[in-house]
């Protein structure tokens, strides 16, 4: 089952917490589904859409787990993303790990992505 990947910030992620679910940042409630990265295009997407933000997070999540509400499209230069026109259940997550800035400017990724 292939992993995919929300970046948020952290404050964004406790309100879910309370909520019991995410229903996307302003960006992905204005595109109308909640924008995902596989790891291969998790740090393109900090790179690109978070540069320089601290006090982010990285939500991992089983594609297979959001059933037929994830869909993957294409997008950057024709490469297929995921996209959840649902909903994201806080229970879906596998693991939330802080998302630092290293000492070059880029955010830190867990070894294991």
């Amino acid at each position: 089952m292939p992993r995919i990947y929300k970046i948020l910030k952290a404050s964004e992620w406790q309100a879910a917490e309370k909520a019991g679910a995410f229903t996307g940042s302003v960006v992905d409630v204005a595109d109308g589904y909640i924008h995902f990265s596989t790891a291969a295009q998790a740090a393109e997407t900090a790179a690109k859409h978070f540069s320089g933000q601290t006090d982010l997070v990285l939500v991992a999540i089983e594609a297979d787990s959001l059933g037929d509400a994830l869909r993957w499209e294409p997008s950057r230069g024709g490469a297929l993303f995921p996209h959840l026109y649902a909903a994201l259940p806080v229970d879906a997550a596998l693991r939330v790990t802080p998302l630092p800035l290293g000492a070059d400017g880029a955010h830190q990724f867990p070894d294991d992505l």
